[in-house]
């Protein structure tokens, strides 16, 4: 027999042969020398090796919390409402007294971690191993796949994942307006023109499910419809008349093209050519044609000025010949500008001066 002191927030454990036999608090205590102890601290849970052997102890029942985690389990363990661990598949047992625990076990069989965690409990998880996190921008949807089988439509933010044996997969796709552009479509207009068209649309993803579990490869699908509603509705048209229409094409087969969309679960916004390229035959008459069209426009200018400057001076003459003082004036401004002309003058003869100025500069009806 021997006597031991126990300290406060200690236990000493009694065993004989290996089997628990009793469970001493603070204090002072004689134990037979028969029997083996061990000191355990009642601050943090219990922890020895043969937990669900010396849980048969009706008196250490009483003075622990027993919390058992599964094999798809973590348990989540509080100390005053703080995360003190993360424990997973096992027996542990927890003092009721002096720390106040609480525990959360939570299923890891579910694919969904719960969004009511704590950013510092999934940080623990993640650091730890047990959950994986994937990121949905704000211009994105994403499309989870457990197994291979369709589940949800996840919008943006932060999505976490426990890492257990179902096989989790999300497909991003982009909700912004994208541009699919169908170049150098070689097309003949209904008076055998060859042309090559290129040709562009705006399209968004409306239905993210549809878009990937209906359609395979939606893009390409997009693609061949309006490479077909091109195709039909130039030929219906000249070469002339596709020219004149042009501004109309888009709006055509964006109207056209609304149910075929719908189906792909996209929107299409806006569509329409972008440019039309002429063979070189084709180009060489063009520009011939457009060459004589200004040749034309500028001849018929030309026509109308030299029209209107002849009206211009029959409406003159017609006024100079009703009026004599008009007429005197316009040959006082002629007279002026052939003087102005003139560098020198000379006169020859004794006495007929005058008469020849006035003969230069004269004049009489």
């Amino acid at each position: 027999m021997f006597k031991t002191k126990i300290k406060t927030y200690e236990k000493v454990m009694v065993y004989e042969d290996g089997k628990l036999i009793d469970v001493l608090g603070t204090g002072y205590h004689r134990i037979s020398s028969k029997y083996s102890k061990y000191t355990v601290s009642t601050l943090s849970r219990l922890t020895v090796s043969n937990m669900a052997l010396i849980l048969k102890n009706e008196k250490l029942l009483n003075e622990v919390d027993v919390v058992e985690v599964g094999a798809d389990q973590v348990a989540l363990i509080y100390k005053d409402n703080i995360l003190d661990e993360v424990l997973q598949e096992g027996l542990y047992a927890f003092w009721k007294e002096p720390v106040e625990y609480s525990f959360d076990i939570k299923d890891m069989s579910e694919v969904k971690v719960d969004e009511d965690l704590s950013k510092s409990v999934i940080r623990e998880l993640v650091i730890l191993g047990l959950i994986h996190k994937i990121e949905v921008k704000h211009f994105e949807k994403g499309i989870l796949y457990c197994d291979g089988v369709f589940k949800e439509e996840l919008n943006s933010g932060v999505h976490y994942f426990w890492k257990n044996p179902v096989q989790v997969q999300v497909e991003i796709l982009d909700n912004r307006q994208q541009i699919i552009e169908l170049g150098g479509q070689e097309i003949l207009t209904k008076d055998k023109a060859n042309l090559r068209i290129n040709f562009d649309a705006v399209y968004k993803v409306v239905n993210a499910k549809i878009a990937t579990q209906e359609n395979k490869d939606f893009v390409k699908q997009l693609y061949t419809i309006l490479q077909m509603k091109l195709r039909s509705y130039v030929g219906e048209f000249s070469f002339d008349e596709l020219l004149a229409n042009k501004s109309n094409v888009g709006n055509y087969i964006l109207d056209s093209s609304k149910e075929e969309c719908k189906n792909l679960g996209i929107e299409l916004v806006s569509c329409g050519i972008k440019d039309i390229i002429l063979p070189g035959d084709i180009k060489e008459i063009m520009n011939q044609v457009l060459v004589a069209e200004k040749k034309a426009a500028a001849s018929m200018i030309m026509r109308r000025e030299e029209t209107a400057a002849t009206r211009s001076m029959m409406n003159t003459a017609k006024l100079m010949n009703d009026n004599q003082m008009l007429y005197k004036l316009k040959e006082m401004e002629f007279v002026e500008k052939v003087a102005d002309k003139i560098g020198e003058i000379t006169v020859s003869g004794n006495g007929g001066m005058v008469s020849q100025l006035k003969e230069i500069f004269g004049s009489s009806q």
